[in-house]
């Protein structure tokens, strides 16, 4: 798939999962005002993928109107074990490189799976993504938005509730339906 495609399936899925099923209710403001930026990392080295992060968050530095990143990997990170080390260490290079505090890491997986949950549990869906993602957000931003949000704390039990709700049929077809874009 081109660079172009694979944005294409990440917005279908942001579109017509995340903002239509208000899952993240922060996300449709930004879609709206055109403050996302998606970059397609096409490399299975590691080392080239946490110099992408970093690429990023200089981006992120220097274009304020950029609100937030999807740093989306075509080609590394299947095995979803392999991606959670990627976000460990991704982690831990915010934080050496003195951007804790500045830029939070959210992760998104094809096979996310929450920590003592079954995989075949519909909640896991929250952060299943056509690709491996990680989304760099601004740490101001999160603060404000969920300063202003009536229920910040209700979001992840109602998004549980939702995706159960809907069901793996259901939400296997809204990911699917994101490849055809």
């Amino acid at each position: 798939m081109t660079n172009q495609q694979i944005i294409a399936a990440t917005q279908a899925w942001l579109k017509t999962f995340v903002i239509e099923y208000n899952i993240c209710p922060f996300a449709r403001r930004e879609q709206e005002k055109g403050s996302i930026r998606y970059q397609v990392v096409s490399s299975n080295s590691i080392e080239d993928s946490l110099e992408a992060v970093i690429a990023e968050c200089v981006h992120l530095d220097s274009e304020p109107d950029t609100e937030t990143t999807l740093l989306i990997f075509n080609e590394a990170f299947a095995d979803f074990e392999d991606f959670l080390d990627l976000l460990a260490i991704a982690e831990q290079l915010l934080i050496d490189q003195g951007y804790e505090g500045i830029y939070q890491l959210a992760s998104f997986h094809p096979d996310y799976c929450f920590a003592q949950t079954p995989t075949n549990d519909p909640s896991n869906y929250t952060n299943r993504s056509p690709y491996p993602m990680l989304h760099l957000i601004r740490e101001d931003s999160i603060e404000k938005a969920v300063a202003s949000h009536p229920d910040p704390e209700g979001i992840p039990e109602r998004n549980i509730a939702l995706t159960r709700e809907l069901g793996l049929e259901k939400l296997r077809a809204i990911v699917n339906a994101c490849y055809q874009q």
